[in-house]
C-alpha cells in the first residue's frame, strides 16, 4: 500500500530537520571558536563522533520524509535511526556528561543534540512513524548504523591515535574489554529494537 506522511507529520519531519541542522551548526561554531583550527580540521574532528554523525543521518532522514515520499518503505530505517538517537541521548546523559562541560553556545548546542533531538524524534516516531509492518527480521537494520560506526571509530583511532569515547579507548583498555563493550552496545541496539518493534505492533491500533 501506498502510504504518504500527512502534512503535520511531513511539518514536524521538516522541524527537526531544521533542529539537528541548527545544533550541528552551533556545536561547530563553539568548537571552531576553541580551537583555532582549520574548518575543515574542525569539521573532521566532528566527524569522530556517534552523536554528530547520527544527527547528520537525521537532518538527510528527516529532510527526505518531509517530502510526499512512500513513508512504509523507510518504516525499518525510520525505527533504527530514532533507536540510535535515542540512546545517544541516553548514554551521554548516563555515563559521558560528567566527562565534559559546556558554556554558553556550546551548552545549548550540546543539549540541542543530546537532550532534545532523542526526544523530538521519539515523539515524532511515536506519533507519525509508520510502525505496523515492523518484524522480528527487521532486528539486523538496528545493528547495522552502530556496527558500521564502531567499526569507522577503531579504524580511526587506529590510525590517528584518538579514540572518540573512553569505553572503546585502546590505549587504555584492552582489546577483549572494548569488544565487550561495543558487543554490549550491540545487545542493547537489539534489545531496544525488539521493543520498538512490539511498541509498533500495538501504537498503530
Amino acid at each position: 500500500m501506498f502510504m504518504v506522511l500527512p502534512r503535520p507529520a511531513r511539518r514536524m519531519a521538516l522541524a527537526i530537520a531544521v533542529l539537528a541542522l541548527a545544533s550541528l551548526c552551533a556545536q561547530f561554531i563553539h568548537l571552531h571558536a576553541r580551537a583555532h583550527v582549520p574548518i575543515f580540521v574542525t569539521a573532521w574532528d566532528m566527524a569522530r563522533y556517534f552523536t554528530i554523525l547520527t544527527n547528520l543521518l537525521v537532518v538527510v532522514t528527516f529532510a527526505v520524509m518531509s517530502r510526499p515520499v512512500r513513508a512504509e518503505l523507510a518504516a525499518p530505517w525510520l525505527a533504527a535511526l530514532s533507536l540510535a538517537a535515542i540512546l545517544s541521548g541516553l548514554i551521554y546523559h548516563l555515563v559521558l556528561a560528567q566527562l565534559i562541560s559546556f558554556t554558553g553556545l556550546g551548552w545549548w548546542a550540546d543539549h540541542g543534540l543530546h537532550s532534545l533531538m532523542p526526544v523530538a524524534i521519539a515523539l515524532w516516531w511515536l506519533a507519525y512513524a509508520p510502525k505496523q509492518r515492523l518484524d522480528y527480521a527487521d532486528l539486523p537494520i538496528f545493528v547495522l548504523w552502530p556496527s558500521v560506526y564502531g567499526a569507522y571509530a577503531l579504524a580511526r583511532g587506529a590510525a590517528d591515535g584518538i579514540y572518540p569515547y573512553p569505553f572503546i579507548d585502546l590505549w587504555v583498555m584492552a582489546p577483549i574489554a572494548v569488544a565487550t563493550n561495543l558487543a554490549g552496545l550491540l545487545v542493547l541496539f537489539l534489545l531496544g529494537g525488539v521493543l520498538m518493534i512490539l511498541i509498533g505492533r500495538f501504537a498503530d491500533r
